[in-house]
């Protein structure tokens, strides 16, 4: 997919695809890695991997799962920022501030993104255009392996926020709700149908906070600028593990540059690589029987809409 460059450094961007190699099959994206100081995020793509690498060589339900979905993965999209510990990439550049697109709210000055310098946190990039290679490489997956996709999740780890583990859906440009409210309303019924015990808190991400040049943004519109996909369901997804609370349990970590964002004990890090296990096997089942959840009546969609702006943007006019 192209390679993450510095001065001393060249590592190969490597992506991998499994499944039904039909355009329009069902998608299910995974990927990590895109903040360096957020190397967990790389870790539990990796032990979900290792742990599908072993199931597809004698289990019967994933092989035949893949007959009809695809999964590819994206584990390390920053490897020199997790080599040199920082959150940017070789350039400076905050790669989830990095695509060619505007929020349409005012974000918080700097946090959600700026031009202003590669020495300053949450950098852009000086471009307006042109997108850092780690950057591109994502989104040149995401359009040989989405964007014909009839039914497509992505799902982005990192880590860093509050106590608690947050799947957030679409937009970080924008606190005006998302136009496929329906469908991830519909996606979050049915996951705490089966898991009601789950431990994710389900949100739109602004309503934390917005930022400019948003990839999963970017990747959001590129879907859906083709006129083909009007009618079916692209969900881009990020899971924003609630590292404060390791913190909480161990402070010594704030001495650490990743200890605000990784756990450090080695028990703790074994819970977390397997605490998503749960949510990957449902993803795959929620691809292979997506037109059981999907709304497919206006009459369905009306009905999960409301639900949701009561859920989600009772504060929105």
């Amino acid at each position: 997919m192209g390679w993450s460059e510095s001065e001393f450094h060249r590592f190969p961007l490597i992506t991998g695809t499994f499944g039904n190699p039909d355009p329009k099959a069902p998608t299910l994206g995974l990927f990590g890695g895109v903040h360096g100081l957020e190397r967990i995020g790389s870790q539990v793509v990796l032990a979900l991997m290792t742990s599908f690498s072993e199931l597809i060589l004698w289990d019967k339900l994933l092989q035949d799962a893949l007959q009809k979905i695809r999964i590819v993965w994206f584990p390390i999209v920053n490897p020199l920022g997790i080599l040199n510990k920082r959150r940017a990439n070789p350039n400076g550049v905050d790669l989830m501030r990095n695509a060619p697109i505007d929020s349409f709210d005012k974000p918080t000055w700097l946090v959600g993104g700026h031009r202003l310098s590669s020495q300053l946190p949450w950098f852009r990039g000086y471009s307006r255009t042109q997108m850092e290679p780690e950057s591109q490489a994502l989104i040149d997956l995401v359009q040989q392996s989405v964007l014909q996709s009839r039914r497509a999740i992505t799902l982005d780890f990192h880590s860093g926020f509050g106590t608690t583990d947050r799947i957030w859906f679409p937009f970080a440009r924008s606190r005006h709700p998302f136009p496929h409210l329906p469908e991830v309303h519909a996606f979050k019924e049915a996951f705490e149908r089966i898991h009601p015990h789950h431990v994710y808190q389900i949100e739109p991400q602004a309503k934390n906070y917005t930022t400019h040049g948003d990839l999963w943004d970017y990747a959001y519109d590129l879907y859906y600028q083709n006129p083909a996909n009007q009618n079916e369901v692209y969900l881009p997804l990020a899971i924003e593990m609630g590292s404060w609370m390791w913190v909480k349990k161990n402070p010594l970590q704030l001495f650490s540059a990743l200890g605000p964002y990784n756990p450090m004990k080695a028990h703790r890090l074994k819970r977390i690589l397997r605490r998503h296990n749960t949510l990957f096997d449902f993803l795959i089942r929620a691809l292979v029987s997506h037109e059981v959840w999907v709304p497919s009546n206006p009459d369905q969609r009306e009905k999960h809409r409301q639900r949701a702006m009561e859920m989600w943007y009772g504060d929105v006019d």
